[in-house]
């Protein structure tokens, strides 16, 4: 089998309707060379039915990456995710988050040695999160503005995300104040990059571990480049009950730090020291 160019990583853990709705968002594609490895925090078993059963319905490959549960752990599973990867280059998402068809396809077209890319979400009310099926993620209904306001959404400026021309999309990544930062559920850069970071700072939980990679990143010299009106994904919604000040409290200290020292290896990711 050709290795793939590229690799999705999409984290995941007990959500089976909404992982299944973002990996047939993932078959959508219009771009097609890419693998997709599952970084499972800990999901029972009938998670790892569901992965086998979708294998069989399309040409991508997909790798299943599982630990035990063991609370919130998504910087561990997202390093042995990054070690599974077999491509030179890896998008990160979520397993809330439905890609439009030309995802993958802009972040091969912006991707560029020295930077790493920094795309955003659309957040979706519970609602309307609910009203979309297969067949309107298939059929794009879910990239509509009027069907997704006809079906709850709320009418905003930042729903010029999910339709934006090549134009408008240019035009507005240029002037959002939004600083590129590494955002999990929708970001890339290149492998070797990630690994001479050291991945993910495992002593993080809920709350910037994404941003603090990216942080190390900028430390090591890799810029980010801003695409968060170029590659759009909706943000299905749902309870977080792994969220909790104190996790938030703890890495904002490490990213302090990270800010601080300039760091650019942390001792604490996949290659313990």
């Amino acid at each position: 089998m050709k290795q793939p160019a590229n690799s999705v990583i999409i984290s995941t853990y007990n959500a089976i309707d909404w992982l299944e709705k973002t990996l047939v968002g993932f078959t959508m594609q219009t771009y097609r060379d890419f693998e997709i490895i599952i970084a499972d925090d800990g999901s029972k078993s009938e998670t790892k039915d569901f992965i086998d059963a979708f294998k069989l319905k399309t040409d991508i490959a997909i790798i299943h990456v599982w630990h035990k549960d063991n609370g919130f752990q998504k910087s561990e599973i997202l390093n042995k995710a990054l070690l599974a990867c077999t491509s030179d280059y890896v998008i990160m998402t979520d397993g809330d988050c439905i890609p439009r068809k030309d995802f993958v396809e802009q972040h091969v077209k912006y991707k560029e040695t020295g930077y790493f890319l920094s795309g955003g979400y659309h957040m979706l009310p519970l609602s309307t999160s609910k009203a979309i099926s297969n067949k309107d993620i298939e059929q794009e209904n879910c990239f509509d503005v009027k069907w997704l306001l006809e079906r709850g959404m709320p009418k905003s400026f930042k729903n010029n995300k999910i339709d934006s021309g090549a134009l408008q999309e240019k035009f507005l990544n240029f002037i959002t104040p939004t600083k590129p930062t590494w955002n999990g559920h929708n970001a890339s850069g290149w492998k070797k990059d990630i690994l001479a970071v050291n991945g993910f700072d495992e002593r993080m939980q809920y709350g910037g571990q994404d941003r603090e990679l990216g942080e190390r990143l900028v430390n090591l010299g890799i810029k980010g480049k801003q695409i968060r009106y170029s590659a759009i994904c909706l943000h299905l919604d749902h309870p977080r009950g792994y969220k909790n000040q104190e996790s938030i409290s703890k890495n904002r200290a490490i990213r302090d730090a990270t800010k601080s020292d300039k760091s650019i290896f942390t001792p604490y990711g996949i290659v313990k020291k």
